[in-house]
């Protein structure tokens, strides 16, 4: 089991870009880090598993759908430290854009919800301090591209 929580090292991540029609999806998340925020599918990588199978299988736990041809965006780092400046989570976050290959939208595992927000109202959501830099950063690539067939 990989140790989130005051890591011993930086822990690797999955996310998950999916736009369809100018509309990004987003999960509220559940658990820590970033309780109660909005940000995108999304978790980490096992053992053995690269990281392109971690991306969709993780869309497919999180939202029921199924996803494929992920395509590499941006790395992100999320570096958290505690009142003492200690490391309380460390994250490298690999973005991908994927394509929607079918499946029903739901919210399960670490979602708490899913919300297709448009692309031009996505910064009045409370977001991760993580996504809100990539969406900031990459804003001009979502806005050309779509997940939907």
């Amino acid at each position: 089991m990989v140790k989130r929580f005051y890591p011993s090292q930086p822990v690797v991540g999955v996310g998950a870009i999916i736009v369809c029609d100018g509309k990004i999806l987003l999960e509220k998340r559940k658990g820590e880090p970033g309780r109660g925020k909005w940000s995108v599918p999304g978790g980490l990588v096992e053992l053995g598993e690269t990281v392109e199978e971690a991306v969709v299988r993780e869309v497919k736990e999180e939202t029921g759908l199924d996803v494929a041809d992920p395509e590499l965006i941006d790395v992100v780092d999320n570096i958290v430290r505690d009142e003492k400046g200690e490391i309380k989570y460390h994250f490298v976050i690999i973005d991908y854009l994927v394509k929607v290959r079918g499946g029903e939208v739901r919210a399960a595992d670490d979602a708490e919800e899913l919300k297709w927000i448009p692309l031009s109202e996505v910064e009045k959501y409370d977001l991760t301090k993580t996504f809100r830099f990539f969406l900031q950063k990459n804003r001009g690539k979502l806005e050309k591209f779509n997940s939907c067939p």
